[in-house]
């Protein structure tokens, strides 16, 4: 898994867990990001599917109505992941990395199943949009520590001078379920009729998320804990880990503005697609899901390309780089979309919108990891992001908003600009002088 091949002898075991040969660095990178391809998984299909699921289970006097309850629905999931980070991170800093990796994999499969299987609101009533709000906050609060308990598993494997390469892959998984969701909505769209995609089919990928938990769940089990983490002799307690977390709070908070950008981006370029696509746009399905998996291909390409160059050249001029031209481009590009829209022109700028997100995010995951105190880092990590989505997972539904209010089809290219903002700032307060640059710079 590293850029450069290394003739190295495999190393023993030590601290009773083998260490990691480097061969073997490919296969256990894979088990730890095989969660997150089912939590993206999860997510893009609610995204995809927005317009099904809202007149499934959220019917109303409009179609507006009912897709802002829809989408409210996908952004409550956000608001469980702080006390995930809390709850979750505090148990991964305690008692391990792979522990709270497999309890977080569990407790994500239970709120896709949740999904999944309940009936409609016409079956069943006020119990249908009750179950499936109950099971986003489940996967919210797994999603919680999630990330951050793959980041920083990645960032205490990764070799010397090739950790933003390994962090990268944390997202590199997340971009095989965009790919992975959305091509299995165009063979559905070839091969279901659009009544029935509406009424039914929509369920289907619900389903074959299910069916992948058990083969996720073996290949988490398998995941060995960190060397890092069994090296250390002192593991904090809950109360400790509040108090740390008190104490570094403007680290967290910085970090939560560097996770803005790389959240509103992301839901903008692939949960939104489609519905945006369908329906400011007047694209067919097919067209906006087609352009979702360019991007989740494109994203795939340029996230571990990204990582490799900010261990060269280092995390803030990419940052940098990236803001400041989201900022300038953002708005303009969606304002040439929507004056003409045509499926080139929504490839083309949601392919120019990867490419600043994954160029970002591939610097701001191992910098996030190399901000926050060692004996904390999974929790720390796990609040800076999951604060972020409060704001930036309701993307899909504050762009439909700012849509409806102020008649501006671009009106998201502006919301990713305002995210931007945030990130420049973080970045230039975290990396505001020589010694802070060398502080976070990479082992």
């Amino acid at each position: 898994m590293t850029p450069a091949s290394s003739s190295a002898a495999p190393a023993r075991p030590t601290s009773g867990t083998a260490a990691l040969a480097p061969e073997s660095k490919a296969r256990t990178v894979f088990r730890a990001v095989s969660g997150n391809f089912l939590e993206m998984y999860d997510f893009m299909v609610y995204g995809y599917y927005a317009a099904a699921i809202a007149s499934t289970f959220f019917p109303a006097d409009s179609e507006f109505a009912s897709l802002m309850l829809a989408l409210s629905v996908f952004g409550a999931g956000f608001l469980m992941r702080p006390l995930g980070a809390i709850v979750l991170g505090a148990y991964m800093d305690r008692h391990g990395r792979r522990k709270g990796l497999i309890l977080s994999l569990s407790l994500m499969a239970v709120g896709t199943l949740c999904v999944a299987v309940v009936p409609g609101y016409a079956t069943i009533g006020i119990a249908a949009p009750a179950i499936v709000l109950m099971g986003r906050l489940l996967q919210g609060f797994s999603a919680g520590a999630e990330l951050g308990g793959v980041s920083v598993y990645l960032a205490e494997i990764a070799t010397k001078g090739n950790r933003g390469f390994y962090c990268s892959w944390q997202s590199g998984s997340q971009q095989v379920a965009v790919v992975f969701a959305a091509a299995l909505g165009v063979a559905l769209h070839a091969l279901v009729p659009a009544p029935e995609m509406h009424s039914w089919g929509w369920r289907v990928p619900f389903v074959v998320g299910c069916m992948i938990v058990p083969f996720l769940f073996y290949i988490r089990r398998t995941l060995r804990e960190t060397e890092e983490f069994e090296a250390r002799r002192h593991h904090p307690g809950i109360g400790e880990i509040a108090r740390a977390i008190a104490s570094n709070y403007g680290i967290v908070l910085a970090g939560m503005g560097l996770v803005i950008m790389t959240t509103t981006s992301f839901y903008l370029i692939t949960a939104y697609t489609p519905t945006f696509g369908k329906v400011e746009l007047n694209l067919s399905s097919l067209d906006a899901l087609l352009v979702t998996v360019c991007v989740g291909v494109s994203n795939f390409i340029w996230l571990p390309i990204a990582g490799a160059v900010s261990d060269r050249v280092g995390r803030a001029p990419v940052l940098i780089a990236c803001t400041a031209l989201a900022i300038l481009t953002c708005y303009p590009a969606m304002q040439w979309l929507v004056a003409a829209p045509s499926f080139g022109a929504l490839l083309a700028v949601e392919l120019w919108l990867s490419t600043l997100y994954a160029w970002y995010n591939g610097a701001m995951v191992v910098a996030l990891t190399e901000l926050m105190p060692a004996h904390v880092r999974t929790t720390g990590f796990s609040m800076a992001y999951s604060l972020a989505t409060l704001i930036g997972g309701f993307t899909p539904a504050i762009s439909t908003w700012l849509i409806h209010l102020t008649g501006d089809k671009a009106a998201p290219g502006a919301w990713m600009s305002v995210a931007a903002v945030c990130g420049l700032v973080a970045t230039l307060f975290l990396y505001r002088s020589k010694a802070t640059r060398e502080q976070y710079k990479t082992a």
